[in-house]
């Protein structure tokens, strides 16, 4: 029966979403479980591209992502494939009736990071909207259940919140993008006078940006406020460790929360959740 098919594919890519980030794992858990697989199944997809461009050195990446595209297609317009991510993907993607736009807008992203880019102003903007603002916008879809009028109102803050995320990530791997992929996502930045003065730029456009993702975790469902907010907290917390983190050290070492610390943002988040009503 393919009911089997489908919860085999919503299994791995649950398991690939607790292989790559506890932090979303947690966070997910956090949600209703009516829409958790879905989210798994965004999570598993994206990081599956993710992996062809960041991690598949010595293999041809750009005909690998090529087929990807490729196979995504055939997986939206047939509505089955027999790769289980992207057949958990096309089923949320269905069910949920997601923009395909936001879908080619990621992947164009992704095959950004197959080239050698100086990222100016725009290029930068363009890279954040697909590979972070389109997912929070995919995740948003699931979480209002198709409610387009909670949609329109609560885009711009999951964009926001999305694009916190990447560039909080940017902060993170500057070691691994710059030293292993040989990438700068921020633009005009030298990283050879990468100093605490362009860290405190970057981290001022990041903070205010999740001033204003914040109060649209304010107006999300009961279903998934929590475990948003959940989310939200863990970046939070990483950031502040990132901002007490002198600039050169950010581009020698990359900058972690411990699974413990993770577990200790957990149950501090469910009380000021419950406390202030959020």
């Amino acid at each position: 029966m393919k009911k089997s098919f489908d919860d085999l594919s919503y299994k791995i890519s649950k398991q690939t979403t607790k292989q790559y980030s506890t932090s979303f794992s947690l966070g997910i858990l956090a949600l209703s479980p009516k829409i958790r697989n879905s989210i798994y199944a965004i999570y598993g997809y994206v990081r599956l591209a993710d992996e062809i461009v960041d991690s598949f050195h010595g293999y041809d990446r750009a005909t690998l992502l090529s087929r990807f595209r490729e196979q995504t297609n055939q997986a939206l317009e047939e509505k089955i494939s027999l790769n289980p991510i992207l057949q958990a993907f096309q089923e949320t993607i269905h069910q949920y009736q997601i923009d395909f736009q936001l879908i080619y807008q990621f992947l164009n992203s992704m095959e950004m990071d197959l080239h050698d880019i100086d990222y100016d102003s725009e290029l930068y903007k363009e890279y954040i909207l697909g590979s972070a603002e389109v997912v929070g916008l995919m995740c948003l879809q699931i979480f209002v259940d198709g409610n387009k009028e909670q949609y329109k109102i609560l885009r711009p803050s999951a964009m926001k919140l999305g694009s916190a995320f990447q560039k909080v990530n940017f902060l993170r791997d500057m070691k691994d993008d710059y030293q292993i992929l040989g990438r700068t996502y921020f633009p005009n930045v030298d990283i050879s006078y990468f100093d605490n003065s362009v860290k405190a730029h970057i981290e001022k456009d990041i903070q205010d940006e999740f001033k204003e993702a914040l109060e649209g975790i304010k107006k999300l469902p009961n279903s998934a406020r929590f475990g948003v907010y959940l989310a939200y907290r863990y970046y939070i917390s990483l950031f502040r460790k990132i901002k007490r983190t002198p600039a050169k050290k950010i581009i020698n070492q990359r900058i972690r929360i411990s699974n413990g610390r993770k577990f200790s943002l957990m149950m501090s988040s469910y009380l000021q959740y419950k406390i202030s009503y959020l």
